[in-house]
């Protein structure tokens, strides 16, 4: 199968392309937001092809992933196809609403020649996508390895633009959270978090690593720390627990379902968490124990076979 897809997610789309189909990526010459074409940082197989907007219309693309509003007209430009109507579509919806929750409009709502598929099931219950068919494909995480040691009494936290998502990711928290443990904060434009915050450099640090050097830079830390409260599932928490880390995290949005009890400590009580960070770094064993339990539950739950085989059963179904 010709899948058609925007590169807009590299973590997500990393798993999505180790299946067994032909990737349609989008370039232009700018490898600008419509066309960044395969990733730079993460590693893609040779069945993820660019394919430039003059030559999509003669691609042979059977079926479209959409991810953003902007696609369906795109696509109708650079294919000369209806997204729905006259190639087979599904939404790819990565994201929690954003709006007037609980009342937030999808913007693919009331479209039956669709389907939107949710990442989670707390985005599909929350999103008003009117008469749209939805489903749910959890992620898939294509496996780094139980490569956790623990060595730096350090918590890690992963997120992208801290300063700019403010308290949608727990930026805000931060200050609190190291006072329980000095914390590495990796992701894109985090370098001022500390100024900003008016936080002790050596008790809240910074760092923008490519994704290989992250995984081993977050399995040297004893912890992993997820402040958000609302976003979707970050696929950054579970990568940590594919790692073998043990997980302290907010009790928002799908964290819930995704850390069972053993695997991490969930609450919305930051005193809570905050003891939380402190046991761990003070008790090793604890901290490798409790990360063993976190890659099991996240191997049986987000493993990458699951992933791919949920996503081929749609792929199915809607190309029939």
């Amino acid at each position: 199968m010709r899948i058609l897809l925007w590169h807009v997610h590299g973590s997500w789309t990393t798993a999505f392309v180790q299946g067994q189909h032909t990737y349609l990526v989008p370039v232009t010459p700018d490898r600008g937001p419509d066309g960044l074409g395969r990733a730079v940082t993460f590693d893609w197989p040779g069945s993820v092809v660019e394919v430039p907007p003059e030559q999509l219309r003669d691609a042979g693309a059977d079926v479209l992933v959409l991810q953003r509003p902007r696609e369906f007209e795109l696509a109708r430009q650079w294919l000369g196809r209806r997204p729905g109507r006259d190639v087979p579509t599904v939404y790819l919806e990565h994201n929690a609403p954003g709006g007037p929750v609980p009342d937030t409009r999808h913007p693919a709502a009331d479209r039956p020649d669709l389907t939107i598929v949710h990442v989670t099931h707390f985005n599909r219950l929350f999103w008003d996508c009117g008469t749209t068919p939805t489903t749910v494909i959890e992620h898939g995480i294509v496996d780094p390895g139980p490569l956790w040691t623990g060595t730096l009494e350090r918590a890690a936290v992963v997120v992208n633009e801290p300063l700019r998502r403010g308290r949608t990711t727990g930026t805000d928290l931060l200050g609190r959270f190291c006072e329980a443990a000095p914390l590495d904060v990796f992701g894109m434009r985090t370098e001022r978090v500390a100024e900003r915050l008016g936080l002790p450099r050596e008790r809240c640090r910074a760092q923008d690593l490519p994704q290989a050097a992250l995984h081993r830079a977050l399995a040297e830390r004893r912890v992993y720390l997820h402040p958000v409260r609302w976003t979707s599932l970050g696929l950054s928490l579970l990568e940590a627990m594919h790692l073998g880390m043990p997980v302290v995290a907010l009790a928002t949005t799908e964290v819930a379902e995704a850390v069972p009890p053993g695997a991490g400590v969930v609450s919305n009580r930051p005193d809570v968490l905050c003891d939380a960070l402190r046991g761990f770094l003070a008790d090793p064993g604890a901290a490798r124990e409790t990360g063993r339990a976190a890659r099991a539950a996240a191997l049986a739950r987000y493993g990458l076979p699951r992933f791919l085989d949920d996503w081929d059963r749609l792929l199915k179904e809607v190309t029939r």
